[in-house]
């Protein structure tokens, strides 16, 4: 049987009757077990396709719209034609030449799944995909069509998306490198190493720091500095820029070198002194409050977190606190688990949220006292987004599903995700 709960949701003086979930009518949470089956599932979907798939925004990278010379040059008909195939629940791409592809930062993403998995089972003896030389035949085959995917021509190993990508703010061309792509892989290298004690691993990830030191535009804060999203913009996205003290954190951590520490520190201080009063964060210097989101304030609380455990300083302790509550207490519903795009707004389900609220509460160190929240995210997740064949669905809007099994977004993000309930849960 299944039970239809329904919530009044005030919406911008508006309000709307939501149907919250369409859940099995169970007595308790689902069980490690079932996540645990679910996850595999989608590792053999993943798998089964080489991690090889098409993307929300892969829309200019059709065939047709790059013969239409006309109209492709424009900004408004760049953006239209990529909403024209994000916000379509009927699947386009191959009539309008569209081919899969690798995406860096879904390898990366696989990549730290496989190792997260690789090291439970190790310390466990608890086989949870298969063996150990399997998941390091994984883990080195990701690594190196990484390593194989840079961007070429600057000062340091970096990473783009592989298709062109406009937004009302910049144009970036294919493999155009970014901050935030970067630092995904750039942590799932440094885990690989950690795993394989391939040098060249450790080595490509260290020399991203040339990339954010002198490649990344600075834009000047009254105190600090935050890093742009490429070398091609100079916008102040204030998650990418975290992003950036991430990964020079990380850094630091293996290299030593103090002067990643000190720009890491910069970075974390302009933005945590455009923190809001609540505990809320801008989304960058252009949009300021009106769009704050869930997993972008996941990434910039994580982000504060790596800077504070790499760099052994806890000058943002109490930025991490108000951040992290006013974030858990604004963009979940506890009762049916659903993860909200925007706070208290059920209009948009986007998986993405609630697969990285999963490794932000680890690393948050919240895990344990926030288990049954994750457990019920990953419930709604699972019954009501996860595909017969493994894969998950993209997003929810209202009640329309589109079901396009998209390899980055969401699946990558929920094999990632998952790997991390499954680190929590078996060390529970």
């Amino acid at each position: 049987m299944s039970r239809l709960i329904c919530q009044i949701v005030p919406v911008r003086g508006r309000y709307f009757i939501v149907n919250l979930l369409s859940l099995q009518n169970k007595p308790c949470l689902m069980e490690k077990e079932e996540i645990i089956s679910s996850f595999q599932r989608l590792e053999r979907y993943c798998h089964g396709e080489r991690w090889n798939g098409w993307d929300p925004y892969d829309g200019l990278k059709s065939g047709i719209f790059k013969k239409l010379t006309l109209l492709n040059k424009n900004e408004k008909v760049r953006i239209a034609w990529i909403q024209l195939f994000k916000h379509n629940p009927i699947n386009f791409r191959k009539l309008f030449q569209i081919p899969k592809g690798y995406n860096n930062k879904g390898l990366a993403l696989f990549l730290t799944a496989y190792c997260n998995i690789y090291k439970l089972q190790q310390s466990t003896g608890t086989v949870i995909l298969e063996d150990q030389n399997n998941l390091i035949e994984k883990i080195n085959h990701l690594a190196n069509l990484l390593i194989e995917g840079q961007s070429k021509g600057f000062s340091g190993a970096c990473w783009g998306y592989n298709f062109d990508w406009q937004s009302i703010a910049f144009f970036l061309p294919d493999k155009t490198p970014t901050v935030v792509a970067t630092s995904f892989v750039v942590e799932s290298l440094i885990k690989a190493f950690e795993i394989t004690n391939s040098q060249k691993y450790l080595d490509i990830a260290i020399s991203s720091a040339d990339f954010i030191k002198k490649d990344l535009h600075r834009i000047d804060k009254p105190r600090g500095f935050m890093f742009s999203y490429s070398p091609l913009d100079k916008r102040a996205v204030y998650n990418a820029s975290l992003l950036g003290t991430k990964t020079l954190s990380l850094i630091y951590k293996y290299s030593g070198d103090t002067t990643c520490k000190d720009l890491a520190f910069q970075s974390a201080l302009a933005v945590c002194d455009k923190q809001n009063e609540d505990g809320s964060f801008p989304h960058s210097d252009q949009i300021g409050n009106k769009w704050r989101d869930n997993f972008h304030t996941a990434f910039k609380l994580e982000s504060l977190v790596y800077y504070q455990k790499f760099c052994s300083d806890s000058t943002f302790t109490t930025n991490i606190e108000k951040g992290y509550n006013y974030w858990v207490n604004h963009f979940f519903d506890r009762e049916s688990g659903l993860a909200l795009y925007y706070e208290n707004n059920y209009k948009l389900i986007d998986l993405h949220c609630a697969a990285q609220s999963i490794p932000a509460l680890y690393n948050l160190s919240r895990f344990k006292d926030e288990f049954k929240l994750i457990s019920k995210v990953l419930e709604w997740a699972i019954t009501n987004m996860q595909d017969e064949k493994g894969y998950f669905y993209f997003q929810k809007k209202y009640n329309l599903v589109i079901k396009i099994p998209y390899m980055r977004w969401p699946n990558a993000w929920m094999l990632y995700g998952m790997s991390y309930y499954i680190l929590g849960a078996c060390d529970k």
